[in-house]
Formats: structure tokens, C-alpha cells, sequence
């Protein structure tokens, strides 16, 4: 017997128990069912998540391009495996409790193309409580998650966080003055901004078909990475994230059926005539959004991380690989929001036959506040003449 549709007019008021506690922490070290959004790789799918981030990387999107290349094809962008499942993403403990992505410490090992078929595993890591300026008390927890293709070749893998926060204190919380922008309204952009956005953009675009290789030699501690830019943010650049990542709780039937199993993660929006609405409406929606103590509808974590991540493929160039990327969701990003990645080498090394450059990467809004700390490592072309060594195959260099 199915469940009748939750009754509540409002998102779920979830608490932080004991009991609830208890509860969720008995998964530490359970494996989780992973989300599927989608599985089977293809260039139309490939080509849909570069779209969906705007990046316009020709090795991601462009066959003709690539396929001259030393990848003979178009490859996905590093984190294409938000598509298959967000790693870290509160789903599981705590019912009625909103959650906030947090971050991803992403290792990449191995490039994805066209005809792979990604597969994953999840396992819960820790459940820590502490203090949150937001919401007063705050559950913090940690996975992760290991990505493979139909070769069950270790793809990626990544350690993800969430911050989970009772509804009722998040919005009251909101309301208390603060110190930062939090409580900022839309922000009103002079012609001048407007026109470095978007020659920046072009810019980027510019740059990339420029054909360029990086070279190890090339770089020193202090080395500024090339800014892009993302926004101002709009409903449209979500939902193009979302069509991208091939993220949907369904509709209509799908959705109560949904709801039928999972009460807790639904609600009736007023605003839409009591229909069904899942509790992560507030992306989209800022009256959602504001009842968990956002300012406005914001961004998806993955989607800025990403953002993060094409600044570093831009720069690299055909020859370089992404290894590492490490990203903190620090701040709201919401529609009329403006993201400006940045970045600058902190050091080089070679490790296992490897010229890596470690860098400090993040993301600020255009206020000049950081809402996105990182740091990131990236393989480079050496100028020194090295014979490859056939093993090098198999530590994620060829692909």
C-alpha cells in the first residue's frame, strides 16, 4: 500500500535527534546505492555536460578538432562523473534535515571517451557534529566514492561532504546580522562590468583555440593561472546544468511515486497550486531557497566545481592532465551572482616519472569575496626529450 503525498504546504521540518543521530551514524562504513543519472558515455552526453557548464574546450565537444590530438577523439571534461552520481550528496540519515554540498576532493585517473560505461561505489567515511554560524548546530558528513568503467578500471575517485541543517534554524539564522554579504540583495552591474564579463568570455574562447602546449619548464611558484568567468548566474544556466548532468527527480507521476517513497523529500508549493515539489526546489525557486536560509536560488556545488575545473583544462592545454582538484563550497553563489576563477602556481616537482605543478585555485564573486577555496595538481609536457614508458598506460596517462 503506497503512502498518501505529503500534506505539508511547506518544505519538511526535519530535527536533529539523538535518536536520528544514532541512527546515521551506524552508516559509517556501509556502502551506500549510488544514483544513476546516466551511465552509458557518449559524445552527445559529453558534449551535453561541456554545454551545460560552458565550457567550449574543443578537446570535449569538437570531433574534427580532437581527434588530431594525442587522445585521437574528444575526451570528457574531468568531471564528467557528476553525471553518473554526486559524490558526497545528502540522501541518506536525517529525514526533513536540508543538506548542503559541501565539497570534493577529486583524484582523476584515468581519461573517459566516447563508449565507456561508468560505474561506482559510495561508501559512508564519518558523521561529525559542529558549530554553524547558520544554523547553530550542524552534521557533517564525509564519503567516498570510487568511479570505474566496463573494464572496472579505476576511473576517479572522490571524497565528498555535506553539511546538514534544521530547517527552522537556517532561516532564523539568515535573518541575524552578519558580518559578510549573506544577507545582500541582487547585485545591480554598470555597463563596464557587464563588458569585462563578457569580453573575458570571449576571451576564453579565444584563448582556447589558440592550439597551445604548457611545458613544466614554463612555470614558477607565483605563475598566475588566465582567469575566466562564469555568470551572472541565471535560471538558465541552471536548468543548462541540469539537462547536462542528466539530473531529474522526474514529473508528474514520476513524482508522486517518488514521493510515495520518499515523503520527507517533498513538499506542496503554494506557488504551484499545491503541486509536488522536491526539496531541492530552492535551486530554482528563491521562496524555497529562502526557507532553508539562502539569500536567493543558488548554484549546485558540482556545477561550480566544475566551473573550477575548466579553469585548469583551459590552461594546461591538450597535452596537460588534470590530477587532482580539491574545492570548498564556502558561500551562496545565487542568480545574479558572478564567478570568477582564479589561480597561481605554488610549486613544481616530479614524482614517478610525472612533471606536476601544484597550484592554489578558487573562486570568487564579484563582490571579491571567496565563495569557492582550492587547490589543484596538473601533469605537464616536460622540454626535456623522456622515451615513454609503457607502463605510464596504466597509471592513467593514456587514457
Amino acid at each position: 500500500m503506497t503512502q498518501s503525498p505529503p500534506e505539508k504546504q511547506e518544505l519538511p521540518e526535519g530535527r536533529i535527534t539523538e535518536e536520528a543521530m544514532d541512527k546515521l551514524r551506524a552508516l559509517v562504513g556501509v556502502h551506500l546505492r549510488t544514483e544513476r543519472f546516466l551511465r552509458a558515455v557518449t559524445t552527445e552526453s559529453m558534449g551535453l555536460f561541456a554545454k551545460g557548464i560552458g565550457d567550449l574546450n574543443p578537446l570535449f565537444c569538437d570531433e574534427e578538432y580532437a581527434k588530431w590530438t594525442r587522445w585521437g577523439g574528444i575526451i570528457g571534461h574531468p568531471c564528467l562523473p557528476y553525471a553518473r552520481h554526486y559524490p558526497g550528496r545528502t540522501r541518506f540519515g536525517l529525514p526533513g534535515v536540508h543538506g548542503f554540498f559541501g565539497g570534493n576532493d577529486w583524484t582523476f585517473h584515468r581519461t573517459v571517451k566516447p563508449g565507456d560505461t561508468l560505474s561506482c561505489t559510495e561508501q559512508v567515511t564519518s558523521v561529525e557534529e559542529k558549530e554553524s554560524r547558520l544554523s547553530g548546530r550542524l552534521v557533517l558528513t564525509r564519503t567516498v566514492t570510487c568511479y570505474y568503467n566496463q573494464r572496472d578500471e579505476l576511473v576517479a575517485e572522490a571524497e565528498g561532504w555535506s553539511t546538514r541543517h534544521e530547517r527552522r534554524a537556517s532561516r532564523e539564522g539568515a535573518r541575524k546580522p552578519k558580518g559578510d554579504d549573506s544577507g545582500r540583495g541582487r547585485h545591480d552591474y554598470t555597463t563596464e562590468d557587464l563588458d569585462l564579463i563578457e569580453a573575458t568570455a570571449r576571451k576564453e574562447w579565444q584563448d582556447l583555440t589558440a592550439g597551445r602546449t604548457l611545458y613544466y619548464e614554463d612555470l614558477t611558484p607565483g605563475t598566475e593561472i588566465p582567469a575566466i568567468v562564469r555568470g551572472p548566474l541565471t535560471a538558465m544556466d541552471i536548468t543548462a546544468y541540469l539537462i547536462g548532468v542528466g539530473r531529474s527527480r522526474g514529473a508528474h507521476g514520476v513524482m508522486l511515486r517518488e514521493s510515495d517513497k520518499h515523503p520527507a523529500h517533498f513538499f506542496r508549493n503554494r506557488a504551484a497550486g499545491g503541486g509536488l515539489e522536491y526539496t531541492g526546489a530552492g535551486h530554482v525557486q528563491a521562496s524555497v531557497a529562502k526557507q532553508v536560509g539562502a539569500p536567493g536560488s543558488y548554484d549546485y556545488g558540482p556545477q561550480r566545481i566544475s566551473w573550477l575545473a575548466s579553469l585548469l583544462t583551459n590552461w594546461i592545454g591538450d597535452l596537460g592532465r588534470l590530477v587532482r582538484l580539491r574545492a570548498e563550497l564556502r558561500g551562496f553563489n545565487v542568480i545574479g551572482d558572478t564567478t570568477w576563477l582564479k589561480g597561481r602556481v605554488v610549486g613544481t616537482r616530479v614524482e614517478n616519472d610525472q612533471h606536476l605543478v601544484d597550484c592554489e585555485v578558487w573562486g570568487e564573486n564579484q563582490l571579491g569575496a571567496t565563495t569557492m577555496p582550492g587547490l589543484a595538481t596538473v601533469a605537464l609536457p616536460s622540454r626535456s626529450p623522456v622515451k615513454p614508458k609503457a607502463a605510464s598506460l596504466e597509471n592513467g596517462h593514456g587514457g
